[in-house]
C-alpha cells in the first residue's frame, strides 16, 4: 500500500456496502465490555465480537474474533480473550474498539470480491468462500460491469453450484439474490474509482436472501486514466507501394544491411537512405529523406536511438504517414530510454505519424512480398494475421511454418507499442479481407479496457486466438524485463479474453492449429461428431479424446447405418466411430463421405483418420477429402497420420485450405476449443 492508501474499518466497510444495497449484519461499535453487553441486548444473541484496530487487517489470524457468543457472561469473557490474544500475537497493535454483530444463521459460505486491475480496470470475482478460498480456488472472474446474465453464468460455472441449486434433497438457495449481490458489487466498483480492492468473505447465502458477514475494502487514490488521442491509422496500410529504409548499410554485420536485403523482393519501390550516400545492391542511396524523388508511403528506421527523433521530424515535415521503428534503446532500457521514447511520440503526435515499435523486428505482408524485418526468412501467403510482442517468437514461428506449408496474411512485431498497439493491429487485421483468423502472442496490454472492447467486437466477425506469457511468477518477472512490460495477473487476462470471445491457447502449435482450423472451416454449428477411419486403435483414441475435450460423439441413425451397410464389409463397427477395418481403400472412404453428405443434417463435425497402409493412396484420399469438405457446410477435419508417406496428401489438403493434424489429440483439442467458443457465442 502507498502512504495514501488505507483499509476501511469494518464499520466503514459495512456502511459502504449498505450504501449500495448489500445486506450486512446488525452491528454496533463499542469500546468496553459494558458497552458490548448493552449493544448485544439490542442486537440479540448469539452474537460475534471482533477487534477494531488500524494495525490488524486479518482479525482471525490475530485472535481478534470470537463467535457463537450466547449470553452476557460469555461476551465479557470474549472481549477479555480478544484483548489477551492481541497482546500476545500483535503486541504493537492499537485497539480502538470492538464490533458486536449478530451471528448470521447457517448458510452457504461464498465469496464476492473485486480489484482494480492496472490493465483492465474493475474486475469482479465470485466463488466458494470461507477460510479455504485460496486453497479451493473455486472462483470465476469477469470485467465490470457485470450483467445479470453474466452474473448468472459466474454462479452456475463454479464447482459448488449444486449446493446453490439444491443437492441431494436440500432446498435451493436464493440464486436471484446472489445475482443481485454480484451486480451491486459491480456497480460499487464502477462508481467508486478509489476502491482498489474489495473482499466480501464470507457472504452467506440463505434460502431467502444473503448477508455480507465480513468485508475488507482497500481505498487508494485512482490512477490517472489512460490517454488515447492518436491520429487515425493510414487507410492504405496494406497497399504500401513505396518504402524508404533509413539506416541502409552495405555492412553485412549491420541490421540496415539485413533489412535492405529482405526488402529487395518487395513488389513496390525501395529507397535506401544513409548520410554516406553511394550505392548498395545496385540501388542509389539517398543522404536524407528530403532527397527522395517521391514521398514514400512508409519509412523503416534502423538508425541509432538518439537519431530517431531527427528522422521522425523529417518524415513529419514531408508528410510521411507511417513508420516502422526497429531501433531499440527506448523504454525497455530504463529512464533515459523512456524519455527518448516520449520525445519520439511527441514528434509523431505533432505531425500525425503512426509508427510500429520502437524496439521491434518490423513486419511481414507476404502477399506484397514485403519483409521489412531482419529475419532472413519470409512467410508464405495465408489467411492468419500473427501479432507478437516477441521478435524471437516471430522468427521461430516463421521458420517453423515454412516446413509445414502454413502461411500468413501479415506478421506484426509490436515492440514497445508506444503508438500502434494491440488494439490497432487487431483493428487492421479485422478490416483486412485477406485475414480470416488472428493469433496474438501477448506479454502486456497497456490499455486493457480498450483492448477488451475492440476484441469483443472483432471476435464476432473473425476468431482471435491468444497466447498469454507470464503465467507463472517467474514468467511474470521475465515479461517485466522484456519490451518494458509489466505483466498483470494471468487470471485477469484469462477472464478478460474469455469474456471478449478470445480463445486461449497453451502454445504456438495449438494456436496455429486453431487458426488453421477456424480459418478453413469456421466455427462448427454444433458438437454432433462422427469419426471415419480404417484404424481401430485410433478409433478408440478418438472416443477418449472426444470425451476429454467436450465433443459429442453421436450414435448413427438407422437410416445412415442402412446406407453404410450397402458398401461396408462384414466386420465394420456399425457404430460411431466408423471403423471400416484395416483393408479399407480410398473407395470405401469416398463411399462413406457420400453417405455422410446424404445425411449431413445429422452431424456437425467429421474427423477423417487415415494411417499409412498399402491400400491407401494419400493423394487420392486427400482429393476425395477435399471433395467431401467442399460438398458440405459442416466442419471436416483431416487427420492423415504418419510421416513422409502421407506428405503428398497433406500438401493437397494444405493447398485446398483444409486443416490436417499430425497428432490426433491436437485435432480434438482444437475442435473442442472451437465447440466451446461456439457454445459461448450462442449464450
Amino acid at each position: 500500500m502507498t502512504d495514501t492508501s488505507h483499509m476501511l474499518s469494518e464499520p466503514d466497510s459495512y456502511a459502504l456496502l449498505t450504501e449500495y444495497g448489500i445486506t450486512v449484519p446488525r452491528h454496533a461499535v463499542v469500546h468496553s465490555a459494558e458497552e458490548a453487553v448493552a449493544a448485544a441486548e439490542q442486537i440479540g444473541y448469539p452474537c460475534v465480537a471482533k477487534v477494531l484496530s488500524p494495525d490488524i487487517s486479518h482479525k482471525s489470524d490475530a485472535g481478534g474474533v470470537q463467535i457463537h457468543i450466547q449470553n452476557p457472561d460469555e461476551l465479557i469473557a470474549a472481549i477479555a480473550r480478544i484483548q489477551t490474544n492481541i497482546r500476545e500475537r500483535a503486541p504493537d497493535a492499537t485497539i480502538t474498539g470492538f464490533v458486536i454483530a449478530e451471528h448470521a444463521p447457517k448458510g452457504l459460505e461464498l465469496y464476492i470480491g473485486g480489484k482494480r486491475d492496472p490493465a483492465f480496470g474493475p474486475v469482479i470475482t465470485f466463488g466458494t468462500g470461507g477460510t479455504l478460498v485460496e486453497l479451493e480456488k473455486d472462483i470465476r472472474m469477469r470485467l465490470a460491469p457485470v450483467s445479470p446474465e453474466e452474473a448468472e453464468g459466474m454462479i452456475q460455472s463454479i464447482r459448488n453450484y449444486p449446493q446453490i441449486k439444491g443437492y441431494r434433497g436440500t432446498a435451493p438457495l436464493d440464486e436471484p439474490a446472489l445475482i443481485d449481490a454480484i451486480q451491486k458489487v459491480s456497480t460499487l466498483l464502477m462508481s467508486r474509482p478509489d476502491v482498489a480492492e474489495l473482499d466480501i468473505n464470507p457472504l452467506i447465502l440463505f434460502k431467502e436472501g444473503f448477508c455480507a458477514v465480513d468485508a475488507r475494502i482497500l481505498i487508494q487514490p485512482p490512477a490517472p486514466a489512460a490517454a488515447f488521442s492518436h491520429h487515425p491509422l493510414p487507410e492504405d496500410f496494406f497497399r504500401i507501394s513505396r518504402i524508404a529504409l533509413v539506416g541502409a548499410s552495405a555492412n553485412p554485420e549491420k541490421i540496415g544491411y539485413s533489412v535492405l536485403r529482405n526488402l529487395l523482393s518487395f513488389h513496390g519501390t525501395v529507397y535506401p537512405v544513409n548520410l554516406k550516400g553511394g550505392e548498395i545492391f545496385g540501388k542509389t542511396v539517398y543522404r536524407t529523406l528530403r532527397e527522395l524523388p517521391e514521398r514514400p508511403d512508409a519509412i523503416v528506421i534502423v538508425v541509432p536511438n538518439t537519431v530517431v527523433p531527427e528522422v521522425m521530424r523529417e518524415a513529419g515535415i514531408l508528410g510521411i504517414p507511417l513508420a516502422v521503428v526497429i531501433t531499440s534503446g527506448f523504454r525497455e532500457t530504463g529512464k533515459e530510454g523512456a524519455i527518448l521514447e516520449q520525445e519520439v511520440e511527441a514528434i509523431a503526435e505533432e505531425y500525425g505519424i503512426r509508427y510500429i515499435g520502437p524496439n521491434c523486428i518490423g513486419l511481414h505482408v507476404p502477399r506484397l512480398s514485403l519483409n521489412a524485418t531482419f529475419d532472413p526468412n519470409s512467410p508464405k501467403i495465408g489467411h492468419t494475421a500473427f501479432i507478437s510482442q516477441s521478435g524471437a517468437i516471430i522468427t521461430t514461428l516463421v521458420d517453423w511454418s515454412l516446413s509445414r506449408d502454413i502461411g500468413f496474411s501479415a506478421v506484426f512485431s509490436v515492440g514497445n507499442q508506444t503508438n500502434i498497439d494491440f488494439v490497432d493491429y487487431i483493428h487492421l487485421a479485422a478490416q483486412d479481407r485477406y485475414t480470416r483468423t488472428i493469433v496474438l502472442y501477448i506479454e502486456e496490454i497497456r490499455d486493457g479496457r480498450r483492448f477488451f472492447e475492440e476484441a469483443a467486437k472483432v471476435t464476432r466477425q473473425k476468431p482471435i486466438i491468444a497466447i498469454k506469457a507470464g503465467r507463472s511468477v517467474v514468467g511474470q518477472k521475465a515479461a517485466a524485463s522484456h519490451t518494458g512490460s509489466l505483466a498483470g495477473s494471468y487470471e485477469v487476462y484469462e477472464a478478460a479474453f474469455r469474456q471478449a470471445g478470445i480463445i486461449l491457447a497453451d502454445n504456438l502449435s495449438d494456436a496455429l492449429s486453431l487458426a488453421m482450423l477456424l480459418g478453413s472451416e469456421g466455427y462448427p454449428k454444433g458438437e454432433r461428431t462422427v469419426v471415419v477411419s480404417s484404424a481401430g486403435g485410433f478409433c478408440v483414441l478418438a472416443s477418449d479424446y472426444a470425451e476429454k475435450y467436450g465433443i459429442g460423439m453421436i450414435p448413427l441413425s438407422e437410416s445412415l447405418l442402412a446406407d453404410m451397410n450397402t458398401f461396408m464389409p462384414d466386420g465394420w463397427s456399425r457404430q460411431n466411430p466408423v471403423d471400416m477395418i484395416g483393408d479399407a481403400g480410398v473407395r470405401r472412404f469416398a463411399l462413406s463421405f457420400d453417405a455422410l453428405m446424404r445425411h449431413q443434417d445429422e452431424w456437425d463435425i467429421t474427423f477423417v483418420i487415415s494411417v499409412p497402409t498399402t491400400a491407401i493412396d494419400p493423394v487420392h484420399l486427400a482429393t476425395e477429402l477435399v471433395r467431401f469438405s467442399r460438398s458440405t457446410k459442416k466442419m471436416v477435419v483431416g487427420c492423415l497420420l504418419g510421416g513422409e508417406s502421407m506428405a503428398a496428401g497433406v500438401r493437397i489438403l494444405r493447398v485446398a485450405g483444409i486443416p490436417n493434424f499430425e497428432e490426433l489429440e491436437d485435432a480434438f483439442r482444437a475442435v473442442g476449443a472451437a465447440v466451446q467458443r461456439e457454445q459461448e457465442l450462442k449464450r
